[in-house]
């Protein structure tokens, strides 16, 4: 999860599966989009989707993707020594919330590996 003006560093990419450009801020959702282009059961995906209207301020969601299904699965990537910080677990936690309010069930981390 960004805030929604984030100003890192940013990567652009198109991928076939992705609508729009696909920007990713750091290695792990990198990764992961080009993970999403080769899961077949993915139809498409959308990066960093604003998450309107929660308390804590303007962030948004790494990835969104719709399965060949129908069924929307949304992933947060998070670095795995971010996990123990209160305000990460907070963001994520609204992150959950939030979806869940929209009726996704299937919300999961992308974690990076252990070193």
């Amino acid at each position: 999860m960004y805030k929604k003006s984030y100003k890192g560093r940013c990567q652009k990419r198109n991928l076939s599966k992705c609508q729009g450009i696909c920007r990713t801020y750091d290695e792990i959702q990198y990764a992961y989009a080009d993970m999403l282009q080769n899961i077949s059961e993915v139809k498409s995906f959308k990066c960093n989707v604003l998450l309107e209207g929660l308390e804590i301020g303007e962030y948004t969601s790494d990835f969104v993707c719709e399965k060949n299904d129908g069924e929307i699965m949304v992933r947060e990537c998070v670095q795995r020594s971010y996990l123990a910080k209160p305000l990460t677990a907070k963001r994520l936690d609204e992150s959950r919330n939030y979806w869940l309010k929209h009726g996704v069930s299937d919300w999961g981390l992308v974690i990076d590996e252990e070193k």
